[in-house]
């Protein structure tokens, strides 16, 4: 994706006539996005929502990684029986874990997902209004870019126009 991001923006560069004075500007949208206040927001709201499900997940691993210490320490001394029967819980624990940390990975995910398609048009306007306000012929993501002058780096200013 980026390869092919950066090979677009390469022959669009390239396609320009020599004599044209071309101005770029380079933005990372990743960390401007979330850098915001929104984001940062967001961070904070999705933290507290899933405060008590991150809870339950280490609680979880916790208990699977004193099961296994017991298993470790003192498996050799216990009866078939009881090795199995810890075994056995060490395993539900295992296999607790990972379901919930599983959903929960995939339910953060899904709100990050959310949020980035909400941002997106408030986005897409301050790049605009970054374009139109430099007067930019071309605007490229910082992961596209191998090298540019600072000054083209306009990363600050779509903050700055996302926190507005």
């Amino acid at each position: 994706m980026i390869r092919k991001t950066f090979l677009a923006a390469l022959m669009a560069v390239l396609a320009l006539p020599v004599a044209a004075e071309t101005t770029i500007g380079v933005v990372d949208l990743r960390r401007a996005l979330f850098s915001s206040e929104g984001a940062q927001s967001f961070s904070e709201k999705l933290q507290g929502e899933f405060a008590d499900d991150e809870k339950k997940v280490r609680q979880a691993q916790q208990e699977a990684k004193k099961l296994k210490q017991r298993l470790e320490k003192d498996g050799a001394m216990m009866n078939e029986s009881e090795r199995e029967e810890l075994t056995q819980k060490f395993r539900e624990k295992v296999q607790e874990f990972n379901y919930l940390k599983q959903r929960l990975d995939s339910t953060v995910s899904s709100r990050k997902q959310q949020f980035l398609k909400q941002s997106r048009p408030k986005v897409d306007a301050a790049i605009k209004e970054l374009q139109k306000e430099h007067d930019l012929d071309l605007v490229l993501p910082a992961e596209a870019v191998v090298y540019s002058k600072p000054d083209m780096n306009l990363t600050q200013q779509l903050l700055e126009k996302l926190n507005q």
